[in-house]
């Protein structure tokens, strides 16, 4: 028992170094707002969380965004980018983690995906409209943005970035889920 422990802790660990590597890789799409950034950091968050559960896929969102803010900062001086980070990635591998884990199949791993991704675009522009947006601009001391503007922005900016974003994970996490797919069989077989 103690030694599962340890080998949970020990992965959930070096899935969050690489998932802050990863998040370190970002890049801005074209079109889109240049402060919305896609990085690939969620895929071993996914990664953890359907082998270990949910709150493993957490931990890992948890500890890549702590170390992203205690090593490079952020403008506002406070960490509003990374808990939109966290909490758009955790809304994005829950309902993974959670299709997975209940019918093991392919098809449920593509059913939590596009939830998760559906999930997390609707939720995030909730967010951004009411507390995400006008925190950036409060502790960035910029003018509010109006109700109109913010909408404007979530609509043509936000909610087509967390799509696509989903929609490139989602590839990147299907491709990995073949190549590691019969390893994960395995280790179902032997919990």
């Amino acid at each position: 028992m103690q030694k599962g422990k340890v080998y949970k802790m020990v992965a959930v660990s070096m899935l969050s170094s690489i998932a802050y590597v990863l998040q370190l890789l970002d890049f801005p799409f074209p079109g889109l707002p240049s402060f919305l950034q896609i990085d690939f950091s969620e895929v071993p968050a996914l990664l953890a969380a359907i082998v270990f559960g949910p709150l493993a896929g957490i931990a890992v969102e948890a500890i890549k965004n702590f170390l992203h803010y205690g090593i490079v900062g952020n403008l506002t001086g406070v960490p509003v980018g990374e808990l939109a980070n966290f909490i758009a990635g955790s809304i994005f591998i829950v309902p993974v983690s959670y299709f997975f884990r209940k019918y093991r199949t392919t098809k449920g791993l593509s059913a939590g995906l596009v939830s998760g991704t559906v999930l997390m675009t609707l939720a995030m522009g909730v967010l951004n409209y009411v507390l995400i947006l006008p925190a950036y601009t409060w502790f960035l001391n910029s003018p509010q943005m109006s109700g109109d503007a913010m909408l404007n922005l979530i609509l043509v900016g936000i909610a087509p970035f967390n799509v696509i974003k989903g929609l490139l994970i989602t590839i990147l996490f299907i491709v990995l889920y073949t190549r590691i797919q019969p390893w994960l069989n395995r280790q179902y077989q032997h919990s």
